[in-house]
């Protein structure tokens, strides 16, 4: 199967959230797909984010994490995860948060300079944690991803309307011509 870095990829908001959704069917054991498990999508995501990001005025180009520093930058992208997608339930849960900043701590130790993936990772979760408007990050009701809704009403649902959206609602305009056409 080929596959592409593409703007939809990057519809979290936010670099960390991007990280984050590089775990495509997080929740589904059978068909779970992490993109950073081949090692040539995790080489091209730093200039995939540098294109498409929405933080990629902030951090610019950026390098692959270094390999002695993969473990902890895929720790801090599933701490990450835990932690926001329970945020945005409405939970709190301080041993999350004290995982995420571990998590945090050692990427920063291990990184590779200023200019790394690894190190822009955490730089953005520390700006999510700061987050002033916690409960625009949600989270999409199509694919699961988490996003950053910036609509003027706070009503986004979707991570990407072209994506997500279109298959939302065409499914749904399938599910209601299936009813009308039931006896």
């Amino acid at each position: 199967m080929s596959f592409a870095w593409t703007p939809h990829r990057f519809s979290g908001g936010a670099l960390a959230l991007d990280v984050a959704n590089s775990v495509v069917l997080r929740h589904d054991g059978a068909r779970r797909i992490d993109r950073f498990e081949a090692p040539a999508q995790l080489e091209a995501f730093p200039q995939a984010a540098a294109e498409f990001c929405a933080e990629r005025a902030l951090f610019g180009d950026m390098a692959a994490p270094a390999p002695q520093n993969k473990r902890n930058f895929l720790e801090l992208r599933e701490a990450t995860d835990r932690y926001f997608r329970t945020r945005v339930s409405g939970e709190t849960d301080d041993r999350l948060l004290a995982d995420l900043l571990k998590a945090l701590a050692r990427t920063l130790r291990g990184a590779n300079g200023a200019n790394g993936l690894d190190a822009a990772t955490a730089h953005s979760v520390l700006r999510l944690i700061a987050m002033p408007d916690p409960e625009r990050m949600k989270i999409c009701r199509n694919c699961g991803w988490l996003f950053i809704d910036r609509s003027k009403n706070r009503s986004r649902a979707w991570c990407d309307m072209a994506v997500c959206g279109n298959r939302a609602k065409a499914s749904r305009h399938y599910r209601r011509r299936k009813e009308e056409e039931a006896p």
